[in-house]
């Protein structure tokens, strides 16, 4: 064999790269471990098909860290989007039993809350209210705003060991009741919430999950509904706490939104508003002191296009900061899960 012969066949053997090779891991800053930071550590690596590839390491990661944010994959659009989930859980799940404005965009793909840029949302647990919630959830950046925008993630074991162990026990013993209301000109239409304009299927769902249902004049509808402010991860097996008792609450809304919804209507028909679970209200020095456990443990980063972020959704709470248009964020859901005797 020749010597140019030779060299051809060392150009044309294939490299074997193992998949650990292909990504790295690090931290967004030095001395902090939340969230994973998961890159290529080559050009051309394709997220879903790694992620498919890597569901055990994914799974163990999630569960030590609670959030792993994927950056530099260049994933460029909403079917890419939806393709990664699926590799990850199987499929996204369906937006049901809504408490914030969202566009479906495709599939069970939705845009993030659909609040005005000027606002921030407060920090929480996705769909920590209903008693069937996904286990994860994903967001992806199409579209990073001008400024502002970002997602502040926490992690909820942080959050649960700043509470006070006494208001832990008192919510332990009491639960949480959550109060809604809809049609009286704020927040979703119970037609939005519950996916259907049939009033027979409303009850069928709150009969059926535990949820008092009562009709007002006017085509409006006031629920009641009691549950847990904290439950067991099921697959770490750890006490989360994990409830809207803080984000629904009146009194953790921006001052302008809260006065004018305190201004128009009676407290029992606000939006929504939360009340230990046997409809005694929950001191204000309680909830200054949650909402300081929440905001004290929160991790702020800047969107890059391109980039998923992936929370175990017991693990891990987000919020959003006020931002300049345009942005778009993008938000699938996945594994419903629905605790015993929630």
């Amino acid at each position: 064999m020749t010597k140019i012969e030779s060299l051809g066949s060392v150009r044309r053997k294939a490299v074997n790269i193992s998949q650990e090779d292909l990504i790295k891991t690090e931290f967004l800053q030095p001395g902090t471990n939340f969230p994973l930071v998961i890159k290529p550590s080559i050009k051309g690596v394709n997220l879903q098909d790694w992620a498919k590839n890597n569901r055990d390491f994914l799974k163990t990661e999630l569960l030590k860290y609670g959030a792993i944010l994927f950056r530099d994959f260049k994933v460029k659009s909403l079917e890419e989007f939806e393709q990664i989930i699926a590799a990850i859980c199987g499929e996204a799940m369906e937006y049901r039993y809504r408490a914030s404005p969202r566009t479906q965009v495709g599939g069970r793909i939705y845009t993030s809350t659909d609040y005005p840029a000027e606002q921030s949302i407060f920090p929480h647990n996705e769909h920590a209210y209903s008693p069937t919630f996904p286990l994860k959830i994903f967001f992806f950046c199409l579209t990073p705003a001008q400024s502002g925008g970002e997602t502040p993630i926490g992690s909820c074991r942080k959050v649960f060991e700043r509470i006070d162990q006494s208001i832990r026990d008192r919510f332990i013993e009491n639960k949480v009741m959550y109060m809604r209301n809809f049609g009286d000109g704020f927040g979703l239409p119970w037609q939005t919430v519950f996916q259907t304009t049939d009033k027979t299927k409303v009850e069928e769902y709150c009969q059926s999950n535990g949820i008092e249902v009562e009709w007002k004049q006017g085509d409006r509808l006031r629920t009641r509904q009691v549950g847990p402010a904290i439950i067991k991860h099921p697959q770490t097996g750890e006490m989360v706490w994990f409830n809207h008792a803080t984000f629904f609450h009146v009194s953790t809304l921006e001052a302008t939104i809260r006065d004018s919804l305190l201004t128009n209507l009676k407290e029992e028909d606000l939006p929504t508003n939360t009340y230990y679970g046997d409809g005694s209200p929950i001191e204000p020095s309680v909830l200054a002191h949650l909402r300081e456990a929440y905001q004290q443990e929160m991790v702020t980063f800047s969107w890059q296009k391109g980039d998923v972020l992936m929370l175990d959704n017991m693990l891990s709470i987000h919020a959003r900061k006020p931002f300049v248009p345009p942005r778009k964020i993008l938000v699938g859901m996945a594994e419903p899960y629905s605790p015993q005797g929630i």
